[in-house]
């Protein structure tokens, strides 16, 4: 191939939110084909967004880099796996930069917050794919279980001697796992290296919820925000979670028989949702306003949500502690209470998988229940 033309080119595509999906236009042997790299070009509008773009296209590069090795490996009828000695941390970063947009805001700090312990734990910045190992994998996992500390990689004044909590050592070590999983259907591993490791188990954390009778106090409970007491209720009656219910917008709703019908994708898995709500539910929600208004449009921050919350919770009487997402938990476990059965209610709250419904399943037993009720007096 020596003195031929550069076989491989990067080329945009521009997408519909005005970012440029980078792809390699490859002409090899008389055919071109094409390969979409998953990497995006953002608007330059600061700085970072500059950085950001930079480094996506040093990721870019060195993707091409390695098709033409590989080519040239095919050339001379060498099989070459140079894919594997694409660096880590460059493809790392570019899946979260890629989720920084799609993914809910927590979940895109827990790729971010992974990144940097996973800094912490390896020093060398060029390591590439063909370095993780079993093995690694292993010290990462025992340096999450011993050696990480809850703000360790926080540059806020905090104590730093907290350890990381289990459900974060869990949520952490699944991201590196999706990244190699990624990695692995992306053809750069031959093999997953995950697949020969212990994962660490998540701890069960107790579930918040208020009863029928709280939800009643609660609604005739004055709140010093309206439009929160409005959400909230909203929240236990349709199960919707904080992210769904503050993209609502009146095109989302209609009218299905005697039902109102929301019709919405779900920001955290992306599925498409359609949701009957009673008409109690349907009341919080106003009148309706032009197709394109948010249906709760006075919502604060998660924090601020969260202490307001509490606050009218305290007034109202009521001694748990309740956040914004226990009105999920609400609705799972007064759906149970009534009868409904576990499948549905596993698709009214848009879960994939049953199994993650069945923690309500177990908050309320109906057989454990009835079992007790069953025990005779026994003392006098």
């Amino acid at each position: 191939m020596t003195g031929a033309k550069e076989p491989i080119k990067i080329r945009t595509k521009k997408l519909a939110n005005q970012n440029l999906s980078l792809y390699l236009d490859i002409y090899y042997q008389g055919k071109r084909t094409y390969e979409f790299l998953k990497l995006y070009l953002i608007p330059e509008k600061t700085k970072a967004d500059r950085q950001k773009n930079q480094q996506t296209m040093q990721l870019a590069n060195t993707i091409k880099a390695q098709r033409i090795v590989e080519l040239q490996g095919k050339a001379y009828g060498l099989k070459i796996p140079v894919k594997a000695e694409i660096s880590f941390f460059d493809y790392y970063q570019a899946m979260c930069e890629k989720r920084e947009d799609s993914a809910s805001k927590g979940n895109w700090e827990n790729w971010v917050a992974c990144l940097k312990h996973l800094r912490k734990y390896e020093p060398n910045s060029r390591i590439s794919f063909s370095q993780i190992t079993p093995k690694w994998i292993n010290g990462f996992r025992d340096y999450l279980e011993h050696r990480a500390t809850a703000w360790g990689c926080d540059s806020r004044n905090r104590t730093k001697s907290t350890p990381l909590a289990p459900n974060s050592r869990h949520s952490y070590f699944n991201k590196l796992k999706a990244c190699l999983k990624q990695a692995y259907e992306d053809g750069i591993i031959e093999t997953n290296p995950m697949l020969r490791v212990d994962k660490p188990r998540p701890e069960e954390v107790k579930r918040m919820y208020l009863t029928m009778d709280e939800i009643r106090i609660l609604a005739e409970t004055e709140c010093e925000h309206p439009g929160t007491k409005r959400a909230f209720l909203f929240a236990c009656l349709t199960g919707l979670r904080r992210s769904d219910i503050s993209r609502l917008t009146w095109k989302d709703v209609q009218s299905q028989g005697d039902f109102t019908r929301i019709i919405f994708k779900q920001k955290k898995t992306s599925g498409q949702e359609y949701l009957d709500i009673t008409p109690q539910a349907a009341l919080l929600m106003g009148e309706k306003g032009r197709l394109e208004e948010r249906i709760f449009q006075d919502m604060y921050t998660p924090s601020n949500t969260n202490q307001i919350i509490k606050r009218w919770i305290v007034k109202a009487g009521i001694h748990k502690n309740i956040t914004f997402h226990c009105s999920r938990h609400t609705f799972a476990v007064m759906m149970l209470d009534l009868g409904t059965d576990i499948y549905t209610v596993s698709k009214l709250l848009g879960h994939r998988d049953l199994s993650t419904t069945q923690i309500y399943a177990k908050i309320l037993d109906k057989n454990k229940q009835a079992a007790v009720a069953r025990i005779p007096e026994l003392l006098t």
